[in-house]
């Protein structure tokens, strides 16, 4: 395969190893829920990259779908290198806006992006998938970065979404962006991929209910549904050409009653109002003559003004079967309509934010009713609420993990689903204007976990954190902190440790505390594989500690040791 060369690659293909372990820290004052937790729904404020690597522990291998909306690198976008590569060209980047007269300003982005698509795979399920939006001037390169870190054969597809929105001053219009998928296992997905619910379909099964029993008279019912498609139109792809209604529900008209490719049946089906024969398909008729006749008795055929039009098949919402497209239509200004109606106080919160039916229309395809969401480009939070609207539809628990490293996470990212959340009065969604049932817990990127640092008491993690990064990196294996037993050090069970931790964030404490016999010999049997003790010293000797099936590993030490096989 072709390899993609860029200035700084050498650099940063690693980078994301070197990346150290960060405190994420629950703030409850800005959370929506009364309980913070690292396992509830997350709004994390900090630099992606770090906050990535922070998250690893707890969400490695278990994310179902990632989305992501990168700088699309404009060149108008401010957006600026903030990695600390050890490196005098990089260091050169630092903290400098990335414009269109910057010669380097594409290596740059890649820089910048290919550490984070390298943890971002760490944290796909093995039949999981992610999906990110770019324009015309990264969509080459992205394609090529996401080719090296997934692996061609991963790739699954791309999107167009059309926006209708022509934002190019050259000579072809500009009226689409671009949605990347690509697998974490490609052999892993389903031969199909079949929407679990299309949100807008619930929503107008919904309203053919509500409207039968709002207007019993069906030529009541149909002027007002009339009405209310007009006004609501935009906002209805794919069904924008679903405009009738019946006692059976909203409808549209299908050609399907013809049978492209082959010959089919030759008969005459008569117009009710003419008498005179309709015209009839090129190809002839899809079902057979007493097919037809018993789809005209059930009134699912569709008849023109007179018999020169050809007659179509009623196909109602509750029918509709779709894959997900390669063409989403979908204007860009309902995004930004959403979200002033969402903070009217404000005339433009945030630039080009996506509507959140777009995000629901693909996540419907993928997210499963407990998959957890991933956005490490948070924005407006629209991930959030296109997640909370899904479980409102369907009755789902799926959970969101979304990043924001800009300082408006809190007033805009986080206030966005906490307003959801609440309920927006002005919103032309029932359901938000009542409240989007669902939770969060913000969190902070704190300090790094510098091990070598601990003992002389400088930014002391807490013993969630601690554990977290010690088990992950100990054991490369998702970390539960619900298995915690403080009392008797216990962290976790991995495939070949009960792992165990001695540890308080009090400098005292790590100059008194040790593993010694008396404690060795006490801690619980646990599944009875060999335990893995970390302490910030021990007063026991090899023997007994082979005895006693113990590895130790001193705080601060050298963690990967655990890794290593032992010598027979």
């Amino acid at each position: 395969m072709p390899s993609l060369n860029f200035k700084g690659k050498a650099l940063v293909q690693n980078f994301h190893l070197l990346v150290p372990f960060h405190e994420l820290k629950p703030v409850k004052a800005k959370s929506e829920t009364t309980k913070a937790s690292l396992h509830d729904n997350l709004v994390v404020h900090g630099d992606n990259l770090q906050a990535l690597k922070s998250l690893l522990p707890y969400y490695h291998g278990k994310v179902k779908c990632i989305y992501i909306d990168p700088p699309y690198n404009t060149g108008n976008e401010g957006w600026v290198y903030n990695d600390n590569v050890s490196s005098p060209m990089m260091q050169e980047w630092l903290g400098k806006v990335v414009d269109r007269e910057d010669l380097t300003r594409h290596d740059k982005w890649l820089c910048m992006m290919m550490p984070r698509l390298k943890l971002l795979r760490d944290f796909l399920t093995d039949d999981g998938v992610i999906f990110v939006s770019i324009d015309d001037n990264e969509v080459h390169w992205l394609r090529g970065l996401m080719d090296e870190v997934f692996g061609e054969g991963n790739f699954v597809g791309s999107v167009i979404w059309r926006n209708v929105t022509d934002n190019n001053p050259t000579n072809i219009s500009t009226e689409h962006e671009y949605l990347h998928c690509y697998a974490r296992q490609k052999e892993q997905l389903p031969p199909v991929w079949k929407a679990i619910k299309l949100p807008v379909k619930e929503k107008l099964i919904a309203l053919g209910i509500e409207f039968k029993q709002r207007f019993p008279k069906l030529e009541e019912r149909r002027v007002e549904y009339s009405k209310w498609f007009n006004a609501n139109k935009a906002y209805l792809w794919p069904f924008d050409r679903y405009k009738f209604i019946d006692d059976g529900g909203i409808y549209t008209g299908s050609q399907s009653v013809h049978n492209p490719g082959k010959e089919g049946y030759r008969y005459d089906v008569f117009h009710p109002k003419t008498k005179k024969p309709c015209q009839e398909p090129m190809m002839g008729y899809r079902f057979a003559p007493e097919t037809m006749e018993e789809l005209l008795k059930a009134d699912r055929i569709l008849f023109g003004e007179d018999e020169t039009k050809i007659i179509e098949l009623k196909l109602y919402v509750h029918e509709y079967k779709s894959k997900l497209p390669s063409v989403i239509e979908m204007d860009t200004r309902l995004g930004a309509n959403e979200l002033r109606t969402i903070f009217p106080e404000h005339k433009r919160p945030f630039n080009f934010p996506k509507p959140s039916d777009y995000l629901q229309e693909f996540l419907s395809f993928v997210a499963d009713p407990d998959a957890i969401v991933l956005d490490a480009f948070g924005g407006s939070g629209t991930t959030g609420q296109a997640v909370l609207a899904l479980n409102n539809l369907d009755g789902g628990k799926r959970r969101f993990v979304i990043l924001e490293s800009q300082d408006f996470a809190d007033t805009l990212t986080a206030e966005r689903i906490r307003r959801v959340i609440r309920g927006v009065p002005k919103a032309k969604d029932e359901a938000v204007r009542k409240g989007l049932p669902g939770t969060f817990t913000y969190v902070e990127v704190g300090a790094a976990l510098r091990l070598e640092t601990l003992l002389q008491g400088k930014k002391l993690p807490s013993y969630e954190d601690l554990a977290a990064y010690v088990f992950y990196t100990a054991t490369g294996e998702e970390f539960n902190a619900r298995a915690i037993k403080k009392k008797t050090g216990f962290i976790g069970e991995s495939a070949r440790y009960d792992v165990y931790l001695f540890y308080e964030p009090d400098l005292e404490f790590l100059k008194t505390t040790a593993l010694t016999l008396d404690l060795a010999r006490k801690l619980p049997q646990g599944s009875g594989k060999r335990r893995l003790v970390f302490a910030p010293t021990k007063y026991v000797d090899a023997i007994h500690l082979e005895q006693e099936r113990i590895d130790f590993c001193q705080l601060p030490f050298e963690i990967y040791k655990a890794l290593k096989p032992k010598k027979a």
